[in-house]
This record gives C-alpha cells, structure tokens and sequence, in this order.
C-alpha cells in the first residue's frame, strides 16, 4: 500500500506533500532531520494521508497536488480546520 500525505509544521503551519509506502517511518525521518527538505520546520505532524494499492497511482496523486493548484485548494479546503489549528 502507498500514502499520498500531508504533514504540516507545528513551527510555522507550512505544509508538505509526500507520498511513501511506510508513513510512521517517513513521519519519524521528518521529525529527525534525516529529511532535507523539511529539516529546518520541525516538528511536524500528519494531518492528512490517502492509500492507494498501486504506487502510480499514488506517484500521479502526489503530482497533482503539487503541480495543479486547483487540486491542492480542493483537498485544503476539505481538511480546513486541520491546516488552520
């Protein structure tokens, strides 16, 4: 099973999008530092996640919400109350 996910940071609410087959470890490589990209943001926590069988369809999920705006303002404005808090 893949994850498409959404964690946002507890420093400044910034969010990113990823996608892996094992969330609890990605989560806790965030959270260490072991990922670049989100190293200087931590902690962050999950606050969104979509499992899919196939791995291409969760690659073409992850590049839509990060490519078409429009699918990322649809999710956003679903999970509202969890980006806002």
């Amino acid at each position: 099973m893949w994850c498409v996910y959404i964690i946002k940071s507890k420093k400044d609410k910034s969010i990113y999008i990823g996608r892996t087959n094992n969330p609890q470890r990605r989560i806790l490589e965030h959270n260490s530092g072991k990922t670049f990209s989100t190293r200087r943001k931590r902690p962050w926590e999950l606050i969104y996640c979509e499992v899919y069988k196939s791995s291409k369809d969760a690659e073409q999920r992850e590049d839509a919400l990060k490519l078409h705006a429009n699918a990322l303002s649809q999710l956003k404005r679903r999970i509202f109350h969890c980006i806002k808090d």
